[in-house]
């Protein structure tokens, strides 16, 4: 049985949509990680870099989502593009597009401008505007076509999916109005019987919300010292 060690944040709902897309069964096992489960031996000992998501497939450990959809993928069969290398490139340089420059950089613009305990206008700006401009390249690709990778909905437009959701939240809540192609592929994604499942998940577990001192210790423990 798969085990999906999953908290609701964008790298574990893109896993839960593509467990749900796919037919997979699997066990969510939950991480809340504002109370610090993703510091736990057994938690470790799947993902040492502490971070969810994690999956487990028997004797299988896989940490990193883009690891993840891709081991699923194979596994699966589902949702790979047509097997050529021009594909398989394309395939590989969005996913680690969203994986080093979407992702990294909209939890960077999250942190600088919601949660640093000191607010720096240098960091604010820079990775708000990286995060803009990586989504521009997003939607450049979406107003082009249907998909990340033209007309077959792929693992890619998961990946792209579970950062899409959280765009305002990192880039403001006018974001849509600059990148709309992104708000279409998103609405159209999360319309899915599959993803509106994997949004549902969250409901069935207590997480903890408050972004409290306790949780901040947790979670930035490297800044710990400035917010005393």
């Amino acid at each position: 049985m798969i085990k999906l060690y999953y908290h609701p944040s964008p790298n574990p709902a893109k896993i839960a949509l593509f467990l749900e897309e796919a037919g997979l069964p699997y066990e969510a096992v939950p991480v809340d990680t504002r109370k610090g489960d993703q510091f736990k031996p057994e938690f470790l000992a799947i993902n040492p870099n502490g971070k969810t998501p994690a999956l487990t497939d028997g004797d299988v450990k896989i940490f990193d989502s883009t690891a993840i959809l891709l081991y699923l993928a194979e596994k699966s069969g589902q949702f790979l593009p047509e097997n050529t290398p021009e594909a398989r490139g394309q395939m590989l340089s969005w996913l680690m597009f969203v994986a080093t420059g979407i992702g990294p950089y909209c939890g960077q613009a999250v942190h600088f401008s919601r949660f640093a305990p000191e607010k720096i206008p240098y960091a604010i700006n820079r990775y708000a505007r990286e995060a803009e401009r990586h989504w521009g390249l997003i939607d450049d690709v979406l107003g082009k076509s249907r998909y990340m990778l033209g007309d077959t909905y792929t693992l890619v437009d998961m990946a792209v999916w579970g950062w899409s959701t959280r765009a305002q939240f990192a880039l403001g809540d006018e974001a849509f109005a600059r990148i709309g192609n992104v708000k279409r592929h998103l609405d159209e994604i999360s319309t899915r019987p599959a993803a509106q499942r994997a949004v549902a998940l969250k409901d069935k577990f207590t997480f903890k919300t408050e972004m409290d001192d306790d949780a901040r210790k947790i979670l930035f423990p490297q800044n710990a010292h400035l917010a005393a």
